[in-house]
């Protein structure tokens, strides 16, 4: 073989294992069929609802923008910060709890974008039920009762119960006789509805999540206490997420939070009604109501 044919084979092998690299490159690009986005959501409710709802709104993002999502549902809520954590991440952007991501923000694993709008506010309350005829009519009665949670870092669920037990003058690990993690807000409910917890916590008003199935649960669950406003949940990305695709993410979002077949959609994964644009300083009122209580966020996740 001359040199001069060597030498044209050799550049046409380079400039085809160039084109060959670059196609490669392509397909591995986030958000292609071969990479897709991670969503990962936390187990607010009932997990095949919220699955099946998450699903539909990723539907509609691809619809939207042509970029491919992978949704899923953890099983609980620390399982969605560390596969946001982790190198590489194995989730891309996450729709935290409030406390799960002040937490995650702190850690440097996650950046707010979006908060979620129920019933017109982009804050809610918790509460604590106990069946009507438990005989616990007040936070102190809690004392060697059983009570139930939806996960150690929900908010409504478990942290601002813990600071009410706390300034009602109960140690919750010491005065309560079990605590149940639940796994969701929806079982929180079931729990107490069905005698497994005498007590609970959970977001206002997760007891309607089975009233389909238990007609008198309004009447047979009574709400001894209400929380302060709590920031609702929202979206939030990795701090490494492109920013090109981000906006379009979120301009999409926006979108499908005004059309009638997304609302449904939203309103299946987390009863979201909306959707709006915030940044981090958006939870600053809710760190400061955990500092108020004379604990750090890092002995809060400890407990």
């Amino acid at each position: 073989m001359s040199k001069r044919i060597f030498g044209v084979l050799m550049a046409f092998l380079l400039i085809a294992g160039m084109a060959a690299f670059a196609t490669g490159q392509k397909e591995n690009k986030l958000g292609t069929e071969e990479n897709p986005i991670v969503w990962s959501f936390v187990p607010s409710g009932n997990m095949q609802r919220v699955s099946s709802g998450a699903q539909e709104v990723a539907d509609l993002l691809h619809a939207k923008t042509g970029l491919y999502f992978k949704t899923n549902v953890a099983t609980e809520y620390a399982g969605v910060i560390e596969a946001m954590k982790s190198n590489p991440p194995t989730a891309h952007m996450a729709s935290l709890a409030t406390f799960s991501y002040v937490m995650a923000h702190e850690m440097g694993v996650a950046n707010a974008v979006l908060v979620a709008i129920r019933f017109g506010t982009p804050t809610y309350n918790g509460q604590i039920i106990t069946q009507a005829n438990s005989g616990i009519k007040t936070v102190k009665d809690l004392k060697g009762k059983t009570f139930a949670r939806p996960d150690p870092l929900s908010a409504s669920g478990w942290i601002i119960p813990m600071l009410i037990m706390k300034a009602a003058g109960l140690n919750p690990e010491k005065d309560l006789a079990r605590i149940v993690d639940a796994g969701s807000h929806d079982a929180v409910v079931s729990a107490v509805y069905n005698n497994q917890a005498d007590a609970g916590a959970t977001y206002v008003d997760a007891r309607t999540r089975i009233e389909k199935d238990h007609p008198d649960v309004m009447k047979k669950l009574i709400v001894i206490k209400v929380t302060p406003s709590i920031p609702n949940d929202g979206v939030q990305f990795i701090p490494s997420f492109p920013e090109d695709l981000k906006e379009k993410i979120v301009n999409a979002l926006l979108e499908i939070a005004k059309d009638e077949k997304g609302k449904k959609a939203l309103k299946t994964a987390y009863q979201w009604n909306g959707l709006k644009k915030i940044d981090d300083s958006f939870y600053d009122p809710f760190r400061q109501l955990l500092q108020a209580s004379g604990m750090s966020i890092k002995e809060l996740q400890e407990k």
